[in-house]
Order: structure tokens, then C-alpha cells, then sequence
């Protein structure tokens, strides 16, 4: 903000002896600093019937030519060992493709990820290109036979959310969102229930890669071709063990859809809209 200098010139009539005293300048003022603004909270969605906690799919279809680009930071709370003996949960080339492409995007991170990848989890909730959300501590199922995960107990579906949270901050992710993806995108009232009180919009998808153990980058990208669609959300994944060809896949479906005159956006945006 430029300062305004004001001038301010006094008539000074002192009677008979004196007849005018001169314009004087006043001193230049800097204008008053502005208030600091807050940043304002991300959007979440109203609570569901009976307060369970709401669960968002995808956006607009009527509000612009918008796609949201989800990826799934996966890791167990007993893959340790696996980590250790050189399996990659992580994927640097595919964080890496998202930045050169300047693809905004939500990942979607364990707490055990992050407590195994803090570096990368602090690089990513620091760039303003990513936003980082909850998808458990432990990637257990929240509802029993959940693609043969393990399941959470229902007294511990909290706690393990809030332990989530608590791994983030400890590596440095500094602004987490209230998002939160169930394991394997399973869930029942129950779930919904117990995760009332933490405050977060449970975020799934309508455009199901395939990218999970898929070998043929071809048929995951013409499978997130065909189901795209104003204010769609994508799921992928962000590990290298497991989804092998997911960095393929967005670099042959970025420039595609921008062709299409879509734009990406992170899962905020689409909630917020």
C-alpha cells in the first residue's frame, strides 16, 4: 500500500501585529500496517442424517470442466519390515511428474507413510501444489472383509484418525486438510459414527483407476479417459510396489484432459464449489 502524504497548510490570524504565518509541511505518516486476514478454514461438508459424518463423491457436474486428481499414499502399520528390505511405498518420479506437469492434486497419506517417508511428506504439505489428507494411521479397514485388510476395532477408528494427524505434524506437514478416505474406500454407519466427533468430510471417488497392480499403463489411462467427467475424482495410488505404472498413467492423461479443456484441482476446490 503506497502511503498518502497529506499537507496541511495553517492561516494563523494573531490579530493586528500579525498577518499570515507561512504553509509549513506536516510530516509524512505511514499509513497504519493492514490487519493481518486469517486464512480461512478448507471446506468441509454439513454432517449427514443423524450427524454422521458426510461423505463426498465428486463435484459439480454443472460448475465448469473440473477433475480432481486423488493419490493414495498406502502403507500398513506392520509393512515396516517390508520398507526395510527395500520395498518402495513411496514414488518420487510420480510427485516429480505432478510438479513438471503443474498438476494440483490431494494426497491422501497414512500416518505410518509419513512416519517412514517424512521428508517427502514435509516437501508435499509445503508445496502449495499438493494438499495433504488423512487416510488412517494404519490402513486397516474401518467394516470387516475389506479386500483382506486387517480391520481397526470400532472403539480405536477414532484414535487411529487422530494418530494419523499426529504423524503429520510430527514430520512437518504444517496444514493437513479435514479429509479423510477410508481404507480400500470401505465403510458402514458404524464407521461414520465414530469419526463424528473428529470433524473431517469423508472423501471417495467416482472414477476408479485401476492403477493397483495394474501392469498396462494403456488400459489404466483409456479406463480414467472414459470415466471422467465434470467434477469427477480420480483415485490412484502413490507407491511404487503396488501401482507400478501410475506415473504413466498421469502423463499420458494430463495433457489428454487439458485438450478436453478440463482443469485440475485439488479436492478442496471441489468441496468448496
Amino acid at each position: 500500500m503506497i502511503p498518502l502524504v497529506r499537507r496541511v497548510t495553517a492561516a494563523c490570524v494573531l490579530g493586528a501585529a500579525l498577518t499570515a504565518c507561512a504553509a509549513t509541511p506536516q510530516p509524512v505518516r505511514p499509513a497504519p500496517s493492514a490487519t493481518p486476514t486469517a486464512p480461512s478454514a478448507p471446506p468441509t461438508l454439513a454432517p449427514g442424517p443423524g450427524g454422521l459424518t458426510p461423505v463426498f463423491k465428486n463435484g459439480s457436474r454443472t460448475h465448469g470442466r473440473t477433475v480432481a486428481l486423488t493419490f493414495d499414499a498406502d502403507m500398513t502399520a506392520d509393512q515396516g519390515a517390508r520398507a526395510a528390505a527395500g520395498e518402495h511405498f513411496d514414488n518420487p518420479g510420480l510427485i516429480a511428474a505432478l510438479r513438471a506437469l503443474r498438476v494440483p492434486a490431494t494426497v491422501f497419506m497414512t500416518g505410518r507413510w509419513a512416519e517412514q517417508y517424512p521428508e517427502q511428506a514435509r516437501s508435499l504439505g509445503r508445496d502449495p501444489l499438493f494438499e495433504v489428507a488423512n487416510h488412517s494411521y494404519s490402513h486397516y479397514a474401518f467394516t470387516g472383509d475389506c479386500y483382506g485388510l486387517p480391520t481397526v476395532s470400532g472403539d480405536r477408528m477414532r484414535a487411529d484418525v487422530e494418530r494419523a494427524y499426529a504423524a503429520f505434524r510430527r514430520a512437518g506437514v504444517p496444514d493437513a486438510r479435514p479429509y479423510f478416505r477410508f481404507p480400500g474406500g470401505c465403510y458402514d454407519r458404524r464407521a461414520l459414527k465414530a469419526l463424528t466427533p473428529v470433524g473431517v468430510t469423508a472423501v471417495q471417488w467416482d472414477v476408479v483407476s485401476g492403477d493397483a497392480f495394474a501392469t498396462d499403463a494403456e488400459a489404466v489411462t483409456r479406463q480414467v479417459l472414459e470415466g471422467v467427467r465434470p467434477g469427477s475424482v480420480v483415485v490412484m495410488h502413490c507407491t511404487r510396489s503396488a501401482a507400478p505404472t501410475t506415473e504413466r498413467v498421469v502423463r499420458a492423461v494430463v495433457p489428454q484432459l487439458r485438450e478436453r479443456g478440463f482443469r485440475f484441482v485439488m479436492v478442496s476446490e471441489l468441496i468448496g464449489s
